[in-house]
């Protein structure tokens, strides 16, 4: 069973709520705070980087992917790692328009990336934001985000993102600067948050 009872999450600016059926999900028992979470959840997401380095081929603009990328970094965590979220969030579309929504953008985004329709960080930064629009999972979305960004650049020749050099899970002015950058990418704006990405 999870351990929603004694789990006590300080949420950051910007952060989803998990509803209780999410933090029932909890596998690890001796997680009782966020930070214990964020450790837990950052060590977990380390051992990715080792799977993505035999990833090369790997068809990343594919719902399979999007899935598998999220199920590894949370698998430690996580019962419904690498599932889409079953319930409406503060951010993202109707939980029930997830598939379709991700399908849409991951299409999308390949066309723009075989046709050039923009330089590689534009696509990437657009694409970035966009996947933190749909808000797949019930939580870990940024982060999934973000490094689902860096394979995708990775696999186009590209530079990773330094997305402000520090780690945006924690208050802090990056943190801050990113959902800045957000916030003005939903209002049409996509320049502070292609600035960002590579501040």
């Amino acid at each position: 069973m999870g351990q929603a009872v004694a789990l006590n999450l300080d949420y950051e600016p910007g952060q989803t709520p998990l509803d209780p059926d999410e933090a029932a999900g909890l596998l690890p028992g001796h997680i009782t705070t966020q930070g214990d979470l964020n450790e837990w959840e950052q060590a977990n997401i380390l051992r990715v980087e080792q799977w993505l380095g035999r990833q090369r081929k790997a068809e990343v603009m594919s719902e399979a992917f999007c899935r598998e990328l999220h199920r590894r970094m949370f698998d430690q965590t996580w019962r419904w790692a690498g599932q889409f979220r079953q319930s409406d969030k503060n951010i993202g579309c109707d939980w029930r328009q997830v598939p379709l929504r991700l399908r849409q953008l991951l299409d999308n985004t390949a066309f723009q990336l075989t046709e050039k329709v923009y330089p590689l960080d534009k696509a990437a930064t657009r694409f970035h934001h966009q996947l933190v629009l749909v808000h797949p999972f019930p939580n870990g979305n940024g982060r999934h985000a973000r490094l689902m960004t860096d394979v995708l650049l990775r696999q186009q020749g590209g530079v990773r993102f330094s997305w402000g050099e520090r780690k945006l899970v924690a208050t802090g002015t990056a943190r801050q600067s990113y959902i800045a950058a957000l916030r003005a990418a939903d209002a049409g704006d996509l320049q502070p948050l292609m600035v960002f990405v590579r501040s």
